[in-house]
């Protein structure tokens, strides 16, 4: 097949959360041969020298980057309050990014188009006038869900109010433009039920409803199908030694120019790290990742490692053993955690933060919620090496039998052949 994917941030090179899973279908739709083109955003958030990018990966890819200006403009942000429109979708509309669409669409032809992201929806009505090629969106998240959760979490009123505002705008937005799709792959199954629920209830059941019935579509009766495609890996490229990495150390490695991020690891510091260096006078906490804000880079608190974005997030993860996730915001799937279990490691995490993965608590994770329960966790870990030992290797199984990514890429091809006959 040949496969237009549309990208809100270039998939090269593979350092956070989307361009992780973005990649893992370049990667994975390539190998198993199909025909992948990549027209990508590219913005201060996540900007990428094209010279940078290797001439291999530009061969079978003939990726292309777009420069969006996505910076928040405080006046178009508070005249944005009296339109009903969603600024987080706005900011991604560039006629630039449509003329180029234009030339691709012009200049070839595609038998299925992936829009990688609710926010390169805007150039659906380019697609539509541009190619017969069915359009499927990958939806990473449920958008609108993130900023809901960050607003619960937000202490400021007025910031909270505007945050619920940003919400809402995007819910109807998010919700309004799902039936313009032919077909939804999300990143779990709790967001391809939410989906399909959504669907259905913009077309109720009628004698001429499309029934699915295949694997692939799990109880699915809306006009549109909808499936669940998780982030997968490919297994033998992680490294699984628990014997190289320091134990007992703690460690969250993650984009920190993502509120739910941040604003984590602020509540681990502030609400668990306390009682656990008291404990534990010894034991170190590696903070690494991406655009750290500067009260992050200035902490000066005891055992506590400052790394910033370090150059091998996968070395960086081996040298270490027990991963910290103290996220109570956020929607899909916590690619992180993927990528720790393939490393073998022994992963506390929030229950909202594991939500998404089919996981087991005290199995291959351990889930803890309050201060207490990530004390009592953490305290767990660091007195039983063997412990460790053993849910690292219930986490790498986990990622073999489910994660893998040549076994996902097979599901997603199986659901394009559904829509294109």
């Amino acid at each position: 097949m040949k496969i237009l994917l549309l990208c809100n941030k270039s998939p090269w090179p593979p350092r956070e959360g989307g361009p992780l899973a973005m990649n893992m279908m370049v990667e994975g739709l390539t190998a198993a041969g199909h025909r992948v083109k990549v027209l990508a955003v590219n913005s201060f958030k996540y900007n990428i020298d094209p010279a940078t990018i290797p001439s291999g990966y530009i061969d079978k890819t003939g990726i292309e980057l777009i420069d969006i200006d996505l910076k928040i403009k405080p006046l178009d942000a508070f005249l944005n309050l009296f339109t009903g429109r969603s600024y987080h979708i706005v900011r991604f509309i560039s006629e630039s990014f449509r003329k180029r669409l234009t030339e691709v669409l012009k200049n070839d032809s595609f038998d299925i188009i992936q829009l990688e992201t609710l926010f390169m929806s805007p150039y659906l009505e380019t697609l539509r006038m541009y190619s017969g090629a069915k359009i499927i969106l990958r939806a990473h998240n449920i958008e609108h869900l993130i900023w809901e959760r960050v607003a619960d979490e937000t202490g400021n009123p007025l910031k909270r109010q505007y945050l619920k505002h940003l919400s809402a705008t995007l819910k109807n937005y998010e919700h309004e433009v799902l039936g313009k799709f032919d077909g939804i792959a999300a990143i779990t199954e709790t967001d391809a039920d939410y989906f399909r629920a959504i669907l259905l209830n913009q077309h109720p059941k009628t004698g001429n409803h499309r029934s699915d019935t295949t694997p692939e579509i799990r109880h699915s009766s809306s006009v549109i199908p909808v499936t669940d495609i998780p982030f997968g890996v490919n297994p033998e490229q992680y490294t699984c030694d628990p014997e190289k990495s320091e134990f007992p150390s703690l460690f969250t490695i993650g984009a920190m120019n993502w509120m739910p991020n941040e604003e984590g690891v602020r509540w681990f510091l502030n609400n668990v790290w306390p009682d656990v260096t008291r404990q534990f006078p010894d034991l170190k906490y590696y903070l690494a990742g991406r655009e750290m804000p500067s009260w992050m880079k200035e902490l000066n608190l005891q055992n506590v490692v400052v790394l910033g974005e370090v150059e091998d997030a996968h070395e960086f993860m081996s040298s270490k053993s027990i991963m910290i996730v103290p996220l109570f915001s956020g929607s899909g799937i916590r690619i992180k955690i993927i990528e720790g279990m393939a490393t073998g490691k022994t992963i506390i995490s929030t229950g909202l933060g594991a939500e998404g993965i089919n996981c087991t608590n005290r199995k291959n994770i351990l889930i803890a919620n309050i201060p207490c329960e990530f004390f009592e966790m953490i305290s767990i870990c660091v007195s039983d090496a063997g412990l460790c030992i053993q849910i690292g290797k219930s986490a790498r199984e986990l990622i073999n039998t489910t994660y893998d990514r040549e076994t996902i890429i097979k599901k997603l091809t199986g659901f394009y052949q559904l829509l294109t006959g």
